[in-house]
């Protein structure tokens, strides 16, 4: 073995340590599942809520719900009557169409034309108002909602609180609770 030069002994060495290596693995492999297993085990708490439920059931989210409809009933209201306004319009030009003057035709077909262009443009118009109302009404509701939901687990010791899943076990399920304690904050 005095003979050896340095890349064979530290080939031995290398091959030695591997070895070692090696041998202990089976230890360490047999202990990690015992601390998995003992992490697996610690007791944990774990809630879900419906985040839909609380948009579509709390008291909060109903009253800003009434209160969209309230202010945009006006313009619906005139929507729908310009629709209407549209529609007898057209149905006229269609009767009356072939016997009228092509002048008064034309002028029809413009009135018409001007009609529905401007009913397009107010109908987006309140599409788009009642978007941004709706979704500044229900950030609020959410706001007031995470901030129940943070008291609860605060108070209740929970670890974590899901509100998004593909399956929930209902002994998990708190919406009931954070839809209780919502409402009662928002008296």
């Amino acid at each position: 073995m005095m003979s050896m030069t340095r890349l064979t002994r530290y080939t031995l060495v290398a091959s030695f340590c591997t070895a070692i290596l090696f041998a202990s693995m089976p230890v360490n492999a047999q202990s990690a599942p015992a601390k998995s297993m003992t992490a697996a085990g610690a007791t944990g708490k774990i809630g879900f809520i419906n985040t839909e439920r609380i948009l579509k059931d709390s008291t909060l989210a109903k009253a800003a719900q009434q209160k969209l409809e309230a202010e945009f009933s006006k313009r619906d209201k005139e929507l729908q009557d310009m629709a209407a306004k549209i529609k007898a319009l057209n149905q006229k030009l269609e009767k009356d169409g072939p016997v009228m003057s092509d002048s008064d035709r034309i002028n029809s077909q413009q009135q018409l034309a001007d009609m529905n262009r401007d009913f397009q443009r107010k109908q987006r118009e309140f599409g788009e108002d009642l978007n941004a109302k709706r979704n500044a009404a229900l950030a609020i509701v959410l706001d007031k909602a995470n901030k129940v939901v943070k008291e609860i687990a605060e108070k209740d010791n929970y670890d974590i609180i899901f509100q998004d899943a593909v399956y929930v076990n209902p002994r998990i399920d708190i919406t009931d609770k954070v839809l209780k304690a919502l409402d009662a904050s928002s008296k």
